[in-house]
């Protein structure tokens, strides 16, 4: 059963579009006051604002500045026009003279005539060069010794610097930085022992015969450098013999053993 529902008719703008009819519009009295912000008045007539100033800008003078080169920080002024070529050698500004310590070096290698005028000026490079040589040579054999080796010259050097001291009294003119550099010139027969060793056996009589000739070498240079750098004489050079002879016997334990 079908029911019948009454509508009304649609009625189309005689137009023929299919536009709307025109939206409502709110009445003028309810909108809100739209916001206009204020024209600038004419420049005759002066600024809008008299509390704000009045900033123009020269377009020229800004194009004329952008075009001009920036500041250099490195002139003709601060760059060093000096050459490389006016300046020392390395060696020579941090006091390394090489000539004299291959002199030095070639002295101690002839022990029956050894120069002691070659070391009244105390280095201690040469002897540096001497005890890390000789580090090196114990390290070929399995041995580290770097540490033992310097300190051993160390308390040496001091040992041998209160001894002389102690005999002369005031009439000593050995410092400690000469007694470093002497006793360091003179592990130089240490060291040629040092390196024979690699190629000899160890705890043979041979061995022993080497250390033997090598700290009699020693023992020899040191005591006339000292006995001649100091001028303690003939009476004192016994006693200065023994203690070196002591010192480098310690050394010549450390390469047999």
């Amino acid at each position: 059963m079908s029911r019948e529902f009454n509508a009304p008719p649609v009625i189309f703008p005689s137009g023929g579009g299919a536009t709307a009819a025109n939206p409502r519009r709110p009445p003028s009295a309810a909108m809100a006051p739209q916001f206009q912000p204020p024209r600038p008045q004419n420049s005759a007539s002066g600024p809008s604002n008299p509390a704000l100033p009045f900033m123009s800008f020269d377009i020229s003078a800004a194009a004329s500045t952008s075009s001009a080169p920036p500041p250099s920080l490195f002139t003709s002024s601060t760059i060093p026009t000096s050459s490389f070529e006016d300046e020392p050698p390395l060696l020579e500004e941090l006091g390394i003279n090489t000539r004299q310590i291959w002199r030095k070096t070639a002295s101690i290698l002839n022990p029956i005539r050894v120069n002691s005028n070659l070391h009244e000026d105390g280095d201690l490079s040469g002897p540096f060069i001497f005890l890390m040589a000789f580090g090196l040579f114990q390290l070929l054999a399995g041995k580290f010794h770097f540490g033992i080796i310097l300190g051993w010259v160390t308390v040496a050097a001091m040992f041998l610097y209160f001894v002389f001291n102690m005999l002369l009294g005031r009439n000593g003119n050995l410092d400690l930085y000469r007694c470093f550099s002497l006793v360091g010139y003179c592990m130089l027969p240490m060291v040629i022992f040092s390196a024979v060793s690699l190629f000899v056996p160890r705890g043979g009589v041979v061995m022993f015969g080497l250390g033997l000739i090598f700290v009699l070498w020693s023992t020899r240079v040191c005591t006339r450098l000292l006995a001649e750098i100091a001028s303690c004489g003939d009476e004192h050079r016994g006693l200065v013999a023994y203690a070196c002879w002591l010192v480098f016997c310690l050394f010549s334990l450390l390469v047999i053993f």
